[in-house]
């Protein structure tokens, strides 16, 4: 995988992130993530090098007006229990 600094930060990104808009649901059910689908998916990326992990509140939610979506809390939930830190 290819990093690259970001500005004088010191910090390096991977040039390719892993998106979090299209996550694989239950049921077609956008607010329900298939976790284990998405989990096996994001390891998979990490593995390979990637670091930047692209998120939104309203991604995996029922639009802007509704409350948010489920891919923040999954991607926090995968971190926390990976021992993640960051």
């Amino acid at each position: 995988m290819l990093h690259r600094t970001i500005g004088r930060t010191g910090v390096e990104t991977s040039i390719l992130g892993f998106g979090c808009m299209r996550l694989p649901v239950l049921d077609g059910d956008q607010t329900k993530i298939d976790t284990q689908l998405a989990t096996d998916m994001l390891h998979h990326a990490i593995e390979n090098g990637v670091n930047y992990v692209d998120t939104a509140w309203f991604y995996h939610g029922t639009g802007f007006s509704g409350p948010g979506g489920e891919s923040e809390p999954f991607v926090d939930g995968r971190c926390r229990a990976s021992g993640a830190t960051g």
